[in-house]
Formats: C-alpha cells, sequence, structure tokens
C-alpha cells in the first residue's frame, strides 16, 4: 500500500551565502512607486534524508563575486560542512537554472550527478546567447563547467516534470529563463517548493508582480499558480531571493547563516 507516510521526510535547508543591495525599482516590471530598499540575499538549498543529500544550486565562487560587484559571505560548498555535510558525499544536484549566482562550483562536487531541463542547456548554449542583454546573467565558464560534465556523464537532462527520488520531484516553471525547474519536496510539515528564481521575492508571486530578468513573462505568472498547486499551502513557498527566508525560519544550531525549512515558520502567515 503506498501513501505520504512511506515517503521519506527531508530535512531542507537554506544556506544563505551571499547579500546585495537593491531597491524596490529593480525587482518588479514597471518599477515601483515606494522606491525604498529591498536588498537581496542569495542562496543555495540542502536536502538531507538517512543515506541520501541532494544540493539544490551551487552558488557563484569569489572570482564572480568580485566581477559583479557580490558581497561574498562564504562559499556556499564550503558551507555544507557547518550543518554536518561533505560536498563529496553529495549525490545529486539540482541546477535549477543556469544563471551565474545558481551554477558555479560544479568542480567542487566530486561525486555528483547534475539535473537540469533540457531548455535551459538549449538556451544557454544556442542562439539568444548571441545577444548580451540576455547572456548577462550567464557566465560561459560556467556553462562550458556543465557542458564538460556531459562528456564526464554526470549530466541528467529532464523534459518537463520529473520525479528525482522517493519524495523529491522536479516542476519545470519557465519563465524567469526558459529551462527553470522549482524543487518540490516531503517533509515533516508536508510539501515544500523551493521556488528558485520562478519567484525572487514572496511579493512577486503573492502580488503577480513578475521580476524583471525574464524570458518569457506568461509563464512566469502562470509559475505562481503551480507553485501553489504543488505546496501543502502558500507558506510552504519558498522563494529564491528574499531576505524574509531568514527572518520566518529558525537557524541552524551551528549556522546562523543557514535556516530550517523543514520545520513551521516562526509566523503563520494566513492562506490567500
Amino acid at each position: 500500500m503506498s501513501g505520504l507516510t512511506e515517503l521519506p521526510e527531508y530535512e531542507v535547508f537554506a544556506l544563505r551565502y551571499a547579500h546585495m543591495p537593491r531597491v524596490r525599482r529593480d525587482n518588479f516590471i514597471g518599477g515601483d512607486p515606494h522606491d525604498g530598499p529591498m536588498p537581496m540575499d542569495f542562496f543555495v538549498w540542502l536536502l538531507r534524508a538517512p543515506e541520501r543529500l541532494i544540493l539544490v544550486d551551487t552558488g557563484f565562487n569569489a572570482d564572480t563575486a568580485k566581477k559583479r560587484n557580490r558581497d561574498l559571505l562564504r562559499c556556499p560548498i564550503g558551507a555544507l560542512e557547518r550543518i554536518g555535510a561533505r560536498p563529496e558525499d553529495v549525490s545529486d544536484v539540482i541546477i535549477t537554472h543556469l544563471h551565474y549566482d545558481h551554477a558555479g562550483n560544479l568542480d567542487r562536487l566530486p561525486h555528483a550527478r547534475f539535473h537540469i531541463q533540457d531548455a535551459e542547456v538549449e538556451y544557454a548554449t544556442g542562439r539568444c546567447m548571441c545577444f548580451e542583454p540576455m547572456r548577462h546573467a550567464y557566465s560561459v565558464d560556467d556553462v562550458v563547467t556543465l557542458v564538460r560534465n556531459v562528456y564526464e556523464d554526470r549530466v541528467v537532462f529532464h523534459d518537463g516534470n520529473a520525479d528525482l527520488a522517493p519524495g523529491v520531484s522536479l516542476l519545470k516553471i519557465g519563465g524567469h529563463t526558459k529551462g527553470l525547474q522549482a524543487v518540490r519536496v516531503h517533509t515533516r510539515r508536508g510539501w515544500l517548493v523551493l521556488a528558485s528564481d520562478a519567484s525572487h521575492y514572496y511579493e512577486n508571486m503573492e502580488r503577480q508582480r513578475p521580476f524583471p530578468i525574464v524570458h518569457n513573462v506568461a509563464d512566469m505568472l502562470s509559475g505562481y499558480a503551480r507553485l501553489e498547486s504543488a505546496a501543502a499551502s502558500p507558506e510552504h513557498i519558498i522563494p529564491g531571493h528574499d531576505p524574509m527566508v531568514m527572518a520566518r525560519y529558525p537557524a541552524h544550531e551551528n549556522d546562523p547563516d543557514t535556516v530550517l525549512l523543514h520545520v513551521p515558520p516562526r509566523k503563520i502567515y494566513p492562506e490567500k
């Protein structure tokens, strides 16, 4: 007999590794009339079950931080050690998309397989990259590293939604990039959805106001409803860059820059 009780209950951690100042007009198509500060945090996410470690995204390194003027707090892969995880024990890496802040450091995960959507690799290596505005958020070095891993049989391609493991599935959303994927994971508090850049901030999805770096606005807008339908409730959706994630969830006992997503938030937010 099958059922939710048979699925593993993953621990899910959001590891903040970088930060940058922004204002509200930077974060919404059409700007914002209340143009106050609205900074951005950068995260990777670890999924942990007995005998399985899955990493969602891999961040960027010090060279990229310098080139793009980002405040790097720590190496996101090295930070795994703080919460009792070793990079060499990560079996699978889900690359939500190939933007520079989600797909660096692949060389630091020696035994992992990398999961990515066909459409993302097609986009990041195809004719659209002939145009500087469209390739600006990509790092050619990261894309080339992924392609080298293809030739080493370490990349698993997906075309649409897919189950990666019991309790972990991929949701192809698109919108922000052509092949952006979110992650649905089973936890002790129910089904959690890591939106990544399907919604950078809570406010993007809650107010239906898309982030301005976007491949397809219609896909981004329809993606908000798909995230909600996959999660146990709206409060089970975790945006990709919102500093409020750090405020809402309790910190790991060994690392104040890592929060626990598999436990309820500090405050109950009403469902919409």
